[in-house]
């Protein structure tokens, strides 16, 4: 497991795209600057979409881990 404070975690097994994306989008709205938000997501698109999103907004990608049909990803918001 990373070394990555998360502030909040997301799970979203079991939602397809975009629900896990729109759960983040709403979490980051809440985070404060500094804040890692942490999405868990079976829907393998999240592991595409999620990246491109934050690479779009600017913020930067703490973590990306699968595990077997399961993917964390946590995004650290910068502004």
């Amino acid at each position: 497991m990373s070394e990555v404070q998360v502030t909040k975690s997301i799970d979203a097994r079991g939602a397809y795209c975009p629900g896990p994306l729109m759960e983040l989008v709403k979490g980051i709205k809440t985070a404060q600057v500094g804040d890692v938000v942490e999405v868990i997501s079976t829907d393998k698109g999240s592991a595409v979409d999620i990246p491109e999103w934050v690479n779009k907004m600017g913020h930067e990608i703490a973590y990306l881990e699968n595990e077997g049909d399961e993917f964390k990803i946590a995004v650290k918001k910068v502004k």
